[in-house]
């Protein structure tokens, strides 16, 4: 083998090597619970209780916005249901709203009573022990995609 080839195999190896870590630090996937994702938005305490109907669940989570600007959580994606709603609550009435602030350096709480994600159409009822992927898509940050366990219909982790 000549230096010429030795030099251009060894110069194609980096570079494929340098494009396979490129791509995996693209990834928006959250690797666990309370890891930061690349853009500043951090998502925990996911949960999903154990849904009484067999076609509808509820979802909560905390979104930390690290940074110095604003957004908006936009939609959430999951291939567990037909659509996954954002709604607020007021006066203790649910309504589906189309999006919900992040301020800087803020945080954003989708709990029970209050803001919270509906699943609807669900593809079958998830029990307790199984877990839901979520995607958050935000106005101006990557998309963050979590893990939620489902837990017990009456968890409540603020007890």
């Amino acid at each position: 083998m000549s230096a010429r080839t030795t030099r251009t195999t060894a110069l194609a190896s980096v570079a494929a090597l340098a494009g396979a870590l490129a791509l995996g630090a693209c990834s928006s996937e959250q690797p666990s619970d309370d890891a930061p994702a690349p853009s500043g938005i951090t998502v925990s305490g996911a949960y999903v209780p154990e849904p009484m109907m067999k076609d509808m669940a509820a979802g909560f989570f905390t979104v930390k916005n690290t940074g110095d600007t604003a957004d908006t959580l936009t939609k959430v994606t999951t291939d567990a249901a037909a659509e996954a709603e954002l709604h607020e609550t007021v006066d203790r009435k649910m309504q589906q709203v189309d999006s919900f602030r992040v301020p800087a350096n803020g945080t954003l709480r989708l709990s029970r009573g209050g803001n919270h994600l509906m699943l609807m159409g669900l593809d079958h009822k998830p029990a307790e022990g199984d877990s839901v992927t979520l995607t958050l898509h935000f106005e101006h940050h990557d998309p963050v995609t979590v893990t939620a366990p489902v837990k017990a219909s009456n968890h409540n982790p603020n007890r």
